[in-house]
């Protein structure tokens, strides 16, 4: 090297992204790329040293809903506090563009519903300065962030924007209707997205109850925006389906990539009613691409779940008359008032109203503390309802008595996905099949109910370091899932890989004492508004284009990270 580089990253061990054995080396990075890697390098203008350290490339996540928090946020955590340098947005069909001036409200209350963003944090803090998914990219373009983002073009806004209200009431689109989302889609990709997204599920809808507009949108509507897609040459197409007929559903999903001739991806859940589901949509994935396909099961690295506790959204006396009455009070006044023994009485006493969640957050059997440090994987012994008989108690006694516990900011948990056989066997069979991506985190998204965007994190601490009942899996082999796979994935061949001309988005990693820490509620939402996070220890620094954005959990000034138009070589 003839010139002094910008950064050293100094005798660290590399894992360097492509499934290889670990090796230690210096990086020099000059000018936001990797210059080079060896020993004894040129000392930097910065440098870091690496020693007893592990130094792997930044992490791409493919699955997060920061649409809006990229609007009014130059740092996008909690997933750049998780090593993450690479997001994209606009999952399961939601997001805010296009959208004309008289649709706003529409768009707000299904990523309310569908998201767990609150209407007030919506309403205040999306800016609104544009229209068209091209102007929503204007928006963005060259605002400073804390890493980097890619955008898909989103179903829901497409339908909305060109039917309205038929499009809300989920009625067939026209001829007319879908040539036009078709050109719009298409547009959004020639304008920079990386794919188009689109739901399928009846788990997604508004606070009111209504269905997401692209629940049983026609197959006919489908292709043709597929088929437009694939005319761009770019971009892959991103779907959440329940299955419930799985035959019919993979026929469709199969015809769609098929017609676009782009790669796929399928969110892949054990479901409880059905846990040997998955494998089936796995074989029918394994035979899709033995046809010449590119479809990929997109999987999370723990359940799939839901937090409980008197300072977020869900907890098990959410359906009582008297929790009602408290719901909406200052978090002070309404731990006073659930501290009574009078008051405490009168919910356990109640009958619950009906309510969607209520059997999901009232089975005892399946409800556990989550402790600190987190615990996604625990044993039966360990639920509410077997600490509460093996103390002669209620579940419901007992679950009140820990949910007041740190001024009613304790926290149970609840797993309901990727959890029937009451361990993680099959998310490591997930994990591993040849044709799934590491995803499924919805950072940004569920801000009262979850806290997935530290999964990324857990790939690391629990896979390949604490699990304690079952198999570990490799540390190289984790690190290549959460970078080079989910990179090439989505066409971001500059990333992904420590290797010499590569973008220098790099993490240097205490992993000996990386941590997930316990879940806390932070009011700094636009409006005050509130959300769950979690933060963590053991990255001593992540860097984005060759600058540090983060040290020690803290964020520095630089945020080197920029909007990114369309895939990279």
């Amino acid at each position: 090297m003839s010139e002094n580089p910008d950064l050293v990253i100094r005798s660290g061990t590399i894992i360097d992204g492509s499934g290889g054995a670990p090796y230690q080396a210096d990086i020099a990075v000059t000018d936001g790329k990797i210059s080079a890697i060896g020993q004894e390098l040129p000392k930097g203008a910065a440098e870091i040293d690496a020693h007893d350290r592990i130094v792997t490339p930044g992490f791409v996540d493919v699955h997060t809903h920061y649409d809006a928090q990229v609007t009014w946020s130059n740092r996008i955590n909690p997933s750049s506090w998780n090593g993450v340098t690479t997001v994209m947005i606009g999952n399961c069909g939601v997001g805010f563009a296009p959208c004309r001036p008289d649709q706003r409200d529409k768009l707000v209350e299904l990523m309310e519903g569908v998201e767990d963003i609150p209407e007030p944090v919506l309403s205040e803090g999306l800016p609104w300065n544009w229209e068209t998914f091209g102007d929503y990219l204007d928006a963005l373009d060259g605002k400073p962030f804390d890493l980097d983002v890619v955008t898909q073009v989103p179903h829901a806004a497409l339908r909305v924007y060109v039917m309205g209200e038929r499009g809300v009431a989920r009625e067939d689109a026209t001829p007319e209707d879908r040539a036009e989302m078709a050109r719009l889609a298409a547009d959004g990709i020639r304008a920079g997205a990386l794919g188009f997204s689109t739901s399928r599920t009846i788990n997604h809808r508004t606070v009111a109850g209504a269905y997401t507009p692209t629940l049983g949108a026609a197959e006919q509507e489908l292709i043709e925006i597929s088929k437009a897609v694939g005319e761009t040459g770019s971009g892959w197409l991103q779907v959440i389906s329940d299955f419930d007929d799985p035959v019919e559903e993979m026929g469709i999903l199969r015809r769609l990539a098929q017609a676009s001739g782009r790669p796929m991806t399928i969110t892949v859940l054990q479901r409880d009613k059905r846990p040997e589901l998955w494998r089936e949509t796995m074989a029918d994935i394994a035979a899709a691409n033995a046809e010449g396909a590119r479809i990929f099961g997109q999987v999370l690295t723990r359940p799939t779940g839901v937090m409980l506790g008197f300072e977020i959204s869900l907890n098990p006396f959410m359906a009582c008359p008297a929790w009602r009455e408290i719901a909406d009070l200052p978090q002070a006044e309404k731990f006073a008032r659930l501290s009574q023994p009078d008051f405490k009485a009168r919910i356990l006493a109640e009958r619950q109203e009906d309510h969607l969640m209520h059997s999901r957050v009232t089975q005892w059997d399946r409800i556990f503390p989550l402790g600190d440090p987190p615990d996604y994987e625990p044993a039966a012994d360990k639920s509410i309802a077997a600490r509460a008989a093996r103390e002669g108690r209620t579940p419901e006694d007992m679950g009140y008595d820990m949910l007041l516990e740190g001024g009613g900011k304790a926290i149970l948990y609840r797993p309901l996905s990727n959890y029937a056989y009451g361990n993680l066997d099959t998310v490591a069979d997930m994990m591993q099949h040849p044709n799934s991506l590491i995803g499924l985190g919805d950072g940004g998204a569920h801000v009262g109910v979850l806290t997935d965007a530290s999964a990324i994190t857990y790939m690391l601490t629990h896979w390949t370091r604490d699990r304690d009942r079952g198999a570990k899996l490799s540390l190289p082999w984790a690190i290549k899932r959460l970078t080079h796979d989910n990179a090439a994935a989505i066409g971001l061949n500059d990333r992904g890989l420590l290797a010499v001309g590569r973008k220098a988005d790099i993490n240097v990693i205490d992993y000996d004492n990386l941590k997930i820490r316990a879940p806390e509620v932070l009011y700094d939402l636009p409006g005050g508004g509130k959300r769950m996070v979690q933060r963590t220890d053991g990255y001593d620094a992540t860097i984005v284009a060759g600058q540090i954005v983060c040290r020690h959990g803290e964020a520095t000034d630089a945020l080197p990270g920029r909007l990114v138009r369309g895939a990279r070589a």
